[in-house]
């Protein structure tokens, strides 16, 4: 991806750290779409975690998927193995781990919480996080990536994440799951307001 379509945390935090780790890869037999599993992975036990009760453990294994979920773009083109192929499969490997993380942190809102209403809320964070996925991927194809800086938005998935994770440490998954929803689905009506603007 390219970096100026990156979002804040990537940019100034994620990739300091999974840019030495491709780096360091590079010189082994891992594979790009191994690391997206890795990814993908850890955003199941970020579930396990959250399940059992163990929200702090849970945030920071979060974050550490988003720092891992950078690397195998950056291991592709050091190993030359970059391929459609990848793109769309740790791109498919991406959505699963966004609804694991917040049906985790929905069963830990209703389990540890005592929020009723948490199962309504890790849905509709779900349904927010694919809809920002798509609205970019469709824009993207509409308008070109030249113009998707101007469409990001504030909602890309390494804030969600960051935030997410924060909301775990701190035991409050139920609201941190509102807020970043709510975030999320205005970020998608105002990319939507945004092309309709520059498309005439």
């Amino acid at each position: 991806m390219a970096t100026s379509l990156e979002g804040p945390v990537s940019r100034h935090l994620n990739r300091r750290i999974s840019i030495p780790l491709a780096r360091g890869l590079a010189r082994t037999p891992a594979t790009p779409n191994q690391v997206s599993v890795a990814a993908f992975g850890l955003a199941l036990a970020a579930l396990w975690l959250l399940a059992i009760g163990r929200n702090v453990e849970a945030g920071v294994v979060i974050q550490t998927s988003s720092i891992i979920d950078g690397v195998d773009g950056d291991l592709a083109r050091a190993k030359g193995m970059a391929s459609r192929f990848g793109g769309v499969f740790d791109a498919t490997l991406d959505r699963y781990a966004d609804a694991a993380i917040a049906g985790g942190m929905a069963w830990f809102a209703l389990s540890y919480e005592g929020q009723g209403h948490a199962l309504t809320a890790g849905f509709g964070a779900t349904v927010a996080f694919m809809l920002v996925s798509y609205s970019r991927a469709r824009l993207e194809r509409e308008a070109g990536a030249e113009a998707m800086p101007a469409l990001l938005g504030v909602a890309s998935r390494d804030v969600r994440l960051l935030a997410l994770a924060l909301g775990c440490v701190v035991g409050q998954a139920y609201w941190t799951l509102i807020a970043v929803a709510a975030v999320s689905y205005a970020t998608v009506a105002w990319r939507l307001l945004r092309f309709q603007r520059d498309a005439g």
